[in-house]
């Protein structure tokens, strides 16, 4: 996979939308000296190349060499302000950041009145919309101009403000330390993906109980149930309880839906808390939950309310469509959702500069599987070799062994045995130096190199063999996440009944009574 070095400045400029292009123009005629600047020449010409290119640049005479960074740097932030002068921008935070501005304008012209004046109601606001954050640096600031603001209630406003600043400080501690637990059990996640043995569980457990701050449950604000909900559900995920991971991933949604004017005050959050109830729901196999929620999802998205913007439009495609493809999953509808592979390219080149490879390579995973359970294995190949050829990606280790071994068995399906021992071996080695030979893999590796010594004959019973030695690890404590990332046991039964592997899937959807 080719890595084309990403200009920052280009990359803005293309993200802007017609409406964004135009108010930049307008922005930058306010005063008729800069209608020939040099940087608004940069941005048109930027905005017709269709990739980045220095010397394009330099041919075209707007700028020296010498004077080329200061000239971009320029543009970049001239933009960015253009940006924050959109009304489609100015959310509650931006206007709350600008009031503080404002004040503290007026504090260093001597306008103290003015400025506390302004800063009161800019306080009110941001703790009535749970930016404790920015309420914490108005009451700092308050407390700054009252001691040069000299007024007869300053004893009674003295203490006021203390104690404020103490409140605000004290929930600040608490939202840093789930905020920080929380995202570090999401790099463990990312790093290892699921406890692999009695070791992990206990070094993650371990760490757990160890940063998890105490806490009164009826003492913390919105930001802090949010921070510790999805702590627990990091937890959750990488022990594999995945009945946990449901109650809490229920409760961050929860908490939203209780506080609606937080949906539309924190779109990400609420749109990640919803992919992951998705997710712990997918792996419970709760499907009539699973559709309920998928479609309250999409309806709350392409509501004209819901926020828009680039970075909503990404992660929306991202989690609508990756939970699309495991409804598919779990349905075994795998020949009704190769429509979606069509739209996820399309949404992948679009998006591209906002969605991180970790992600991207999820979705190359999911068309794998999508392709193998239909049946496809040469597509599903070329989808795997997408991930396994990504040599300078950072990603969840396991993803890249499960992609390894799914390649084994989808080379085996499509008869293209003269790679499997190369691949075999391969794949082995990987796995002994990533430290990820668990039970299922080494008899799935024994299996697919014993096939050159089996005779068809023998080849049902052989089947039948690995199907029984895989099925004991079906529901054990670590083995398990072999089968959350390729339905083994599927295939092996779609083999012993002599039907296609999403025949089997399907019938289990069947069977599944919620």
């Amino acid at each position: 996979m080719t890595n084309t070095p990403k200009d920052p400045l280009f990359i803005l400029v293309k993200s802007l939308s017609k409406s964004e292009k135009r108010q930049f123009k307008l922005y930058v005629g306010r005063l008729g000296v800069n209608t020939d600047a040099k940087f608004l020449a940069l941005f048109n010409l930027l905005d017709k190349m269709k990739a980045y290119s220095e010397h394009q640049i330099l041919d075209n005479g707007i700028v020296k060499k010498a004077q080329l960074s200061n000239l971009k740097a320029h543009l970049y932030k001239q933009i960015l302000v253009s940006l924050r002068l959109n009304p489609v921008n100015q959310n509650i935070r931006v206007q709350i950041r600008e009031q503080l501005d404002f004040a503290t304008i007026l504090y260093q012209k001597g306008l103290y009145k003015q400025a506390l004046k302004i800063l009161d109601k800019a306080k009110n606001i941001a703790i009535e919309h749970e930016e404790k954050n920015v309420a914490y640096e108005i009451v700092e600031l308050e407390k700054l101009i009252e001691t040069q603001y000299i007024t007869r209630s300053i004893p009674h406003r003295a203490d006021e403000l203390a104690l404020q600043a103490k409140e605000l400080s004290e929930h600040n501690v608490m939202t840093s330390k789930l905020s920080n637990l929380s995202l570090q059990l999401y790099g463990m996640m990312l790093k290892v993906g699921y406890v692999r043995n009695d070791e992990d569980l206990r070094s993650v457990k371990d760490y757990f109980e160890a940063h998890l701050p105490s806490y009164d449950i009826e003492q913390l604000g919105f930001r802090e149930k949010l921070w510790l909900y999805k702590a627990h559900l990091w937890y959750s995920f990488l022990t594999q309880d995945f009945l946990s991971s449901y109650k809490y991933a229920s409760k961050w949604v929860d908490l939203f839906f209780d506080n609606e004017e937080m949906i539309y005050l924190n779109p990400v959050f609420f749109l990640k808390g919803n992919h992951y109830l998705l997710e712990s729901l997918f792996y419970i196999k709760y499907l009539s939950q699973f559709k309920d929620t998928l479609n309250r999802l999409e309806e709350i998205v392409s509501n004209k309310d819901f926020s828009k913007n680039d970075n909503i439009s990404s992660l929306a495609f991202l989690y609508l469509n990756s939970n699309k493809l495991n409804l598919h999953f779990l349905e075994g509808t795998f020949e009704k959702g190769l429509y979606l592979v069509n739209i996820i390219e399309y949404g992948i080149k679009k998006h591209r500069d906002r969605i991180d490879e970790h992600h991207i390579m999820l979705l190359y995973y999911k068309i794998a599987c999508l392709y193998f359970g239909n049946g496809d294995n040469k597509n599903c190949i070329n989808y795997l070799k997408k991930i396994i050829a990504n040599k300078n990606l950072k990603m969840r280790e396991d993803l890249m062994c499960f992609a390894r071994v799914l390649s084994l068995v989808a080379h085996y399906e499509a008869g293209m045995d003269y790679h499997l021992e190369v691949q075999l071996k391969s794949t082995y080695k990987f796995l002994l130096k990533m430290n990820d030979l668990q039970a299922v893999q080494k008899e799935m590796i024994k299996f697919l190199r014993s096939l050159g010594d089996i005779y068809p004959n023998q080849l049902r019973n052989e089947f039948q063999k690995l199907y029984n030695e895989l099925k004991k690890y079906e529901d054990h404590p670590y083995e398990k996440r072999a089968f959350l990332y390729l339905d083994i046991l599927s295939w092996l039964e779609s083999h012993l009944q002599n039907k296609p592997v999403a025949e089997v899937i399907l019938q289990k959807a069947k069977a599944i009574t919620r």
